[in-house]
């Protein structure tokens, strides 16, 4: 699966414009207001467009006069949210680069309902030699795709203003490369939904279902750590990172029968095991990210959004453990407002936390040059 390398976004909210490297640990701190959720957000907008849900993603944001870019713009520059994503297979050598950028109809169209986010232009490119090429281009309702022989077809297909090519045109053996980059961004995880109030479904058992990977809103965490516990029978990164949080406390995860479950039990009490239903929301959170990042098997990219939120600071230091541990075995990026948990997972990592500021009032990386690299050459 190809990894992220390179990361670009303008004007969407409070990202001008902005283009920087994503290596195999990314770590992002910043206080409220800097816009580091919104370099999370654009994350998640590339993954839309892969599954042909970016128009709809930006107007449940509030529509494009909400999400655009609202400071100043150059004459003649038009209103456009741009997203692109540089993703490199280690295998093959290749470099795929994927841009689309979204803005509003022109008057008096009836392609469109009148504030809706509308594609205007969408390209791919793949290097694998020397120079890159062109596989997709679409400029409007018109464009192009390249086949598998490298043949320039016209798109085959009525695009709607508010459709992606790249969700659209789903032929894998026909157009190789779409599907390669859609796979790839289409398994992208995000953890920022997870619920830990009375009524989240971590608190439920859920069915007995082998799961390698953890859903985004935690709901098959009982699942994952059944996965863990007796298909792949290895429980060990995830008792000790329990152990290493909640000292005397023991993980247990019963075989599942129609579902799957798990208790705690706590040292004071030695015979009584607790429910999800009665576990604090911090112990149960601290689960949960146990259960993202210590499963059978990591997406090729997983992205977590201030991890700290209800967590104990003493937790700062397991959680920032395992953060690491998983960045040994996939892509991890980590928006955070905690100095202390970006400081530890520095340590642990041996890396540079990148601290998200204003600068005229657009979201910047602090070492980020406007050639996309980092002054002090630590990508």
């Amino acid at each position: 699966m190809p990894t992220v390398r390179e990361i670009e976004a303008a004007g969407y909210r409070s990202l001008r414009s902005i283009r920087f490297p994503v290596g195999p640990l990314s770590v992002f701190v910043g206080g409220n207001g800097t816009g580091k959720t919104n370099l999370y957000r654009a994350l998640s907008l590339l993954q839309a467009a892969a599954s042909g849900q970016l128009t709809r993603a930006l107007a449940a944001e509030g529509g494009m006069e909400s999400v655009l870019w609202a400071g100043l713009r150059r004459k003649g520059e038009p209103a456009r949210v741009r997203l692109a994503a540089e993703l490199s297979d280690d295998v093959t050598g290749h470099v795929y680069t994927y841009a689309v950028e979204v803005g509003i109809p022109p008057l008096m169209t009836a392609a469109a309902f009148a504030l809706e986010p509308q594609v205007k232009t969408e390209r791919l490119t793949v290097q694998a030699g020397a120079r890159p090429f062109t596989v997709l281009d679409r400029d409007g309702p018109a464009g192009f795709v390249r086949d598998e022989e490298g043949r320039k077809r016209p798109f085959g297909t009525d695009l709607l203003p508010t459709e992606t090519a790249l969700a659209a045109l789903q032929d894998a053996v026909r157009f190789p490369e779409l599907q390669i980059v859609r796979q790839a961004l289409g398994a992208w995880r995000f953890y920022h939904d997870v619920r830990t109030d009375a009524g989240s479904p971590l608190r439920r058992p859920c069915l007995a279902v082998t799961t390698p990977t953890l859903a985004s809103d935690g709901s098959d965490l009982a699942a994952v750590f059944a996965t863990l516990a007796h298909i792949r029978e290895d429980t060990a990164e995830l008792d000790a990172a329990f152990a290493d949080a909640f000292s005397g406390a023991r993980l247990v995860v019963p075989p599942p029968d129609r579902e799957a479950r798990f208790g705690v039990i706590f040292p004071e009490y030695p015979k009584r095991t607790f429910d999800p239903s009665e576990l604090s929301d911090g112990t149960l959170r601290y689960l949960a990210l146990a259960g993202a990042l210590l499963a059978y098997r990591l997406p090729p990219f997983l992205a977590l959004n201030e991890p700290e939120a209800s967590l104990h600071p003493d937790l700062t230091e397991p959680l920032a453990r395992m953060i690491v541990r998983a960045s040994r075995r996939t892509q991890v990026w980590l928006v955070t407002h905690s100095q202390n948990l970006a400081a530890a997972v520095a340590e642990h990592g041996g890396l540079r936390p990148r601290v998200v500021l204003k600068r005229e009032g657009a979201t910047w990386i602090e070492g980020l040059r406007l050639a996309g690299d980092f002054s002090d050459g630590d990508d």
